[in-house]
């Protein structure tokens, strides 16, 4: 599997990744007799629905044919996270002299050094989804393609195992687009990206939204100059406007220059293994970069697994699940990215425990009932959960909303983080809380607090009872 993007460059710390998430030289075990569940997809769905069914006691199979982790582990949450934060400590040597803190040299990047402490540090997680801890958890792991026989039979590597119940859980990988001369030039997505050894001069991404913005603050902090295109009006644009402006502005100050309502993009090879985008967004641009990023979205991997055989349905979105995520086939789940609106890794998660409770003990649980909140893991951050304003608009849910500006808030402006709010929409008439955005510097820890009232039904007047130490 050395082979794999995520696994270059092929230095100390990949072959550490590699030895615990597809070892080289790993014997699939023989199957013996039928399983209570065969899990295809060695993502968080398919890992957590695996672990947990074992720890209950019954016969359990997981089938990866890359990478044990998935996405979140190789090639997004952990490695994203990691440049993530050593952007900000450039961005505070960058920023001490509002501190009085004055840095003689400014601060010095090395690119290479920075991926190296992702790379450590994402093989020191790995061990969490490794072959061999799940096999010590009592779960039969097969390195290898999984396909549907028939509705109670998956093939992988030549040998068949039987099965009561199945899950298909094999995520989702990135869209790649219809954009005119894509295919004559070299680009990133989140599975090559974090294999990058030097840092690109000029940077493109293509894509506004969350693993887009995030890259553009990201790259623009380590040193590049980032060009950030969409064809929206705005970035984040699933987002709250007033959220959105916020960080469009923070981008702005980091040195991106961000082109929305892109019309017309076009793409052409330049000198040197580089390229030209051509977009018309409030006048023509014209510009070369060293490296481009798509980021525009996630495709369900549904290939080869010969879904009809088992008489699974699905379509381009996805495994069509009903709410207790059973498909057409009722002895067969699906769970994560390949199934979910929602694409992150506490979904996949949740959605985990739901199959393990219907799948085997003829539960009732349904997604529906989860509440889900997510973050943009932008420079201040941005939270939510629950309903939008928009979302209550078009439901007819009547609404009051309570706006809290981080400029009001005295350790937000003691530790200079000015910009943001908290805003929290209830049922208009109660304090029944049905949505919250935050937009902060730790907004991903702030909303779970809210979550937290959402789930458990209470409501907005018990949580400002709630004493905070000062200064928060």
């Amino acid at each position: 599997m050395s082979e794999s993007p995520q696994l270059q460059p092929y230095n100390e710390f990949n072959r550490e990744l590699e030895s615990q998430v597809h070892p080289p030289g790993w014997r699939n075990p023989k199957p013996g007799g039928r399983y209570n569940l065969v899990i295809i997809g060695g993502g968080a769905a398919g890992l957590i629905t695996a672990a947990g069914a074992a720890g209950l006691g019954a016969k359990v199979a997981l089938v990866e044919r890359s990478l044990l982790g998935g996405d979140c582990l190789n090639a997004g949450c952990v490695p994203s996270k990691g440049i993530i934060c050593s952007s900000r400590v450039a961005a505070a040597i960058r920023d001490g002299g509002e501190f009085g803190i004055r840095v003689p040299d400014g601060a010095s990047v090395d690119f290479g050094a920075t991926m190296d402490r992702m790379r450590k540090l994402r093989a020191r997680i790995s061990h969490h989804d490794s072959a061999a801890r799940f096999k010590e958890l009592g779960v039969d792991v097969f390195l290898g393609a999984g396909s549907f026989v028939d509705g109670e039979t998956i093939e992988v590597e030549g040998e068949k195992l039987l099965f009561k119940r199945a899950v298909v859980a094999t995520g989702a990988r990135a869209t790649i687009p219809l954009i005119p001369g894509l295919d004559e030039v070299s680009y990133l997505t989140n599975e090559t990206m974090f294999s990058l050894t030097e840092i690109p001069r000029r940077f493109g991404i293509i894509g506004g939204g969350p693993l887009g913005c995030e890259m553009a603050q990201t790259f623009a902090r380590l040193g590049s100059e980032v060009f950030l295109l969409d064809v929206a009006d705005r970035i984040l644009p699933r987002e709250d406007p007033d959220a959105a402006a916020i960080v469009d502005a923070v981008l702005r100050s980091d040195g991106t220059m961000i082109f929305c309502r892109g019309k017309e993009l076009k793409l052409s090879p330049a000198d040197g293994g580089r390229i030209r985008f051509q977009v018309d967004s409030e006048g023509p641009q014209d510009e070369v970069v060293d490296q481009l990023l798509v980021a525009v979205g996630r495709t369900p991997n549904l290939e080869g697994m010969s879904l009809e055989a088992a008489g699974v349905e699905f379509t381009g979105k996805g495994v069509t699940v009903n709410e207790r995520l059973q498909t057409s086939n009722p002895r067969i789940y699906a769970a994560g990215d390949i199934c979910s609106p929602y694409q992150f890794t506490h979904a996949a998660d949740s959605m985990a425990r739901i199959v393990i409770q219907n799948a085997l003990f003829f539960g009732r649980a349904k997604a529906s009932t989860l509440t889900i909140p997510w973050c943009t893991y932008t420079e201040p951050e941005v939270a939510h959960v629950g309903l939008y304003e928009c979302d209550a608009r078009e439901k007819g849910i009547e609404i009051d909303t309570f706006t809290q500006e981080m400029n009001g808030v005295d350790r937000a402006m003691l530790e200079g983080k000015p910009d943001g709010f908290v805003r929290v929409h209830v049922k208009r008439g109660s304090d029944e809380i049905l949505g919250a955005t935050i937009v902060a510097a730790h907004a991903g820890d702030m909303i779970s607090e809210l979550t937290l009232a959402m789930v458990n039904k209470i409501g907005l007047k018990k949580v400002a009872s709630v004493i905070h130490p000062y200064p928060t």
